[in-house]
């Protein structure tokens, strides 16, 4: 597999949406021979499972190993305090968030990680903005100050278009001089088609802190 994608890796840019097809198509064929056990599979049950995670959570990391880049299509927005009316009756667990946290359900912000979420998990959503709180209070002078805090509230883990698995609970404090979204309400459908494992809904909770 990897001999034929560096085959296409050289290839122009036109090429690079049949390789996306043939990922499509092969991440389908593994997914069904995982679930249903087919014998109509080429590829070895005790293979498949990896491939999926090649063709899925990995697929970014290879495609830069082999020469082939395919854009990410991110839609960075001006940040706005609107809200879509569909969404508005849902509640977080958890403790109160306060004021200050402006929390926005279903909602990813761009911004420099002063602390990864992978290895920073808190109980609530309230917790998560605490310490971006505690961590502008405390932030030494020329450092970074928290600003933005990113949530993830779903038991399942949340999507995000980086090579990583997102668990529940993981808690990102970023920093940005005009913050910007990710991602707000529903992911576009251009988004979900390159990216297969894509939910409909953003499962993140934000807020900008000041």
């Amino acid at each position: 597999m990897i001999s034929h994608l560096s085959n296409v890796a050289n290839l122009e840019n036109g090429e690079s949406k049949a390789v996306e097809n043939w990922r499509k198509e092969k991440l389908k064929e593994v997914k069904l021979a995982l679930v249903k056990g087919t014998s109509n599979s080429t590829i070895p049950h005790e293979e498949a499972g990896m491939l999926v995670r090649a063709l899925e959570s990995d697929w970014a990391m290879l495609c830069e190993e082999i020469g082939l880049w395919i854009p990410v299509q991110v839609a960075n927005e001006e940040h706005d305090d609107k809200r879509t009316e569909e969404f508005e009756e849902e509640v977080l667990p958890g403790r109160p968030l306060s004021p200050e946290c402006h929390p926005e359900l279903h909602t990813d912000y761009d911004g420099a990680a002063v602390r990864w979420g992978l290895t920073h998990h808190k109980d609530s959503a309230a917790d998560c903005c605490q310490a971006c709180l505690d961590h502008a209070r405390h932030a030494k002078e020329g450092e970074k100050k928290c600003n933005i805090w990113v949530y993830c509230p779903s038991e399942f883990g949340c999507h995000s278009p980086d090579i990583y698995q997102h668990k529940h609970q993981e808690c990102w404090l970023k920093y940005a001089e005009k913050p910007r979204l990710n991602f707000k309400d529903k992911y576009p459908e251009s988004y979900r088609n390159s990216h297969p494992s894509a939910p409909v809904i953003v499962p993140w909770v934000s807020g900008v802190i000041g």
